[in-house]
């Protein structure tokens, strides 16, 4: 688990690195698969399939985080 480097304690411990994980988790999941495919094929000049590909990876990592969140009790069901 990554630690806090000031406190030693989980990201999922404090109130900051919590928000910070909620927000990269949405970043991910909706961001991932629209505008970084974009910067990807526009400004990196990514062939238009590896761009795909990366988009979907991000929209991966982005709801395997969610689960995570939502296991440890971050994110509530409800």
């Amino acid at each position: 688990m990554v630690k806090n480097p000031m406190t030693g304690r989980n990201l999922t411990e404090s109130k900051i690195g919590k928000t910070l994980l909620v927000l990269l988790t949405a970043f991910l999941i909706f961001a991932g698969p629209t505008y970084m495919v974009y910067i990807m094929q526009s400004v990196l000049n990514v062939p238009y399939a590896l761009s795909m590909i990366g988009g979907l990876v991000l929209f991966l990592i982005g709801v395997l985080l969610l689960w995570f969140l939502i296991r440890k009790r971050v994110i509530s069901e409800e």
